[in-house]
């Protein structure tokens, strides 16, 4: 390349320079844009690097048929070319990611998340490989060059080696400074680009921990951010439906409270009080007072199988079936067999069952009448002859056999301050820690140390034992009970 003056080969690659920039003005965003986004830094990368190229080959053509360019020395200026398309190309690449990064950031998603995506430490990988042979091409150039100037030095000396020094000294802190320019420039491009997606994951993440949930991650890149990104969107998505759902679950509970009993009714000669704990947002457990007439009263108690959403809305079923028969009231058999009926038809194909226990209280009579569908015995308490009595009776779980005929079974009489409690199974079974059960004479030895108590206080006690004997294993079971003191 000392072949030509200065001057001459300083406007030779001006001017490629100039056609290559002047071409990638014209061409490059038309052809660049018109790929599809994902691409579009790839092709950025290759059409960039193919046009310095084409530029340095221009170059060398030129000056090999114009001035008789040494074809060594094309060689040498074709190599220079290269190594500059690579470091541009590269940092055009880096601009137009960057320029992606950014749109994505302002209009949220702008590719979808990668199924299969290139490894970042991959790329560093190749790119520090690509730079090292450049590098140690150019350097390895630029001294077998002046080895071989130094070889043909003639005349003094001593001047001609130390201004050859002083030359390949200058020759070569010109090119590492060049080289370590581009390299430097890349490291840059590559921190701006990754500080960027950077802030687009820990902005939205940062809302997320906030309860945010209205942004997504910007998708901009094809490699782990890209994945990490679309793994985050979709955690979002699942948290946005999880939120609905227990919404839409505390909105169901809410419902479900609303159909229980606000507050026992007031009769004569009686004492009431109730209440249902769900395990879940939702249960299948069912309680309720039911004012038949002036002397009569029944308390339902009902635990329809499983629990959580299916089994409230199968409660709410029996419960519109028990109310709308209620209003032609025929007495508790001939009730409970019209309410399985209808039940069994809704269940067949779901195989859900509920149990239930009518007791109807006949306050002018003094007398108790109940059906049991395969429901636990109530519990009757006299404290004057300090006896208990299980109030029992033959009867199937509601909604599976639709032609089951109940029958009603009575006691006559009680005595003052006698106590019934009617419970489900989720209070005799629950289990400590160490897996006991709470069992049926726990409630007994509870009904008789507050006997003299109302039936709240009563109630109350009951909860309150079952708490403190479950301490810290959890609720597997929804719990009712409703206590009646017949004063």
């Amino acid at each position: 390349m000392e072949a030509l003056p200065p001057g001459v080969l300083g406007a030779t690659l001006f001017a490629a320079v100039l056609i290559a920039y002047v071409a990638r003005a014209a061409f490059g965003n038309t052809i660049v844009s018109s790929a599809p986004i994902a691409d579009q830094p790839r092709l950025q990368f290759v059409f960039d690097g193919l046009l310095f190229c084409a530029a340095g080959l221009l170059a060398a053509v030129f000056n090999y048929a114009v001035y008789h360019f040494p074809l060594a020395a094309g060689v040498n200026l074709m190599t220079g070319f290269i190594a500059a398309a690579f470091f541009i190309a590269l940092d055009m690449a880096l601009a137009r990611e960057r320029i992606m990064i950014q749109q994505a950031a302002q209009q949220g998603h702008l590719i979808d998340p990668p199924t299969r995506f290139y490894p970042m430490t991959r790329k560093f990988f190749l790119i520090a490989m690509v730079t090292a042979v450049l590098v140690t091409v150019i350097i390895g150039m630029v001294i077998a060059k002046d080895v071989a100037w130094l070889a043909n030095i003639g005349g003094d000396v001593a001047m001609d080696i130390a201004q050859a020094r002083w030359a390949v000294e200058i020759e070569i802190f010109f090119i590492m400074a060049v080289l370590l320019m581009w390299v430097v420039n890349l490291i840059y491009s590559y921190a701006g680009n990754l500080n960027l997606l950077f802030q687009n994951e820990t902005s939205v993440l940062e809302r997320v921990t906030q309860g945010d949930l209205s942004q997504m991650v910007p998708v901009a890149t094809h490699d782990e951010f890209g994945a990490i990104a679309g793994y985050t969107n979709t955690m979002i998505s699942g948290l946005r439906h999880r939120f609905r759902l227990i919404a839409a679950l505390k909105l169901a509970e809410e419902v479900q409270q609303d159909l229980l009993p606000q507050a026992p009714p007031q009769k004569n000669g009686l004492d009431l009080a109730g209440i249902s704990i769900y395990c879940d947002e939702t249960g299948g457990d069912y309680y309720d007072f039911i004012d038949i007439d002036a002397d009569r009263i029944a308390l339902v108690v009902a635990d329809a199988s499983d629990h959580g959403v299916g089994a409230a809305l199968h409660m709410t079923t029996a419960r519109a079936f028990l109310l709308f028969g209620v209003q032609h009231y025929p007495g508790p058999d001939k009730l409970l067999t019209e309410v399985n009926r209808f039940l069994a038809k809704d269940s067949e194909a779901t195989g859900r069952f509920m149990s239930m226990f009518y007791l109807q209280i006949d306050l002018r009579q003094k007398r108790l009448s109940w059906v049991r569908a395969g429901h636990d015995p109530a519990i009757l308490y006299d404290p004057a002859k300090d006896r208990f009595q299980d109030l029992n009776g033959d009867g199937v779980v509601l909604g599976v056999v639709d032609d089951y005929v109940f029958e009603t079974s009575m006691l006559q009489s009680w005595s003052p301050g006698a106590i019934v409690l009617i419970g489900t199974d989720g209070i005799h079974e629950s289990r400590n820690a160490q897996g006991e059960l709470f069992g049926r004479e726990r409630i007994k030895q509870i009904i008789k140390q507050h006997a003299d108590q109302s039936a709240e206080q009563i109630k109350t006690a009951v909860v309150g034992d079952v708490d403190r004997f479950r301490g810290e294993a959890a609720i597997e079971d929804d719990l009712t009970l409703v206590v009646a003191r017949l004063l």
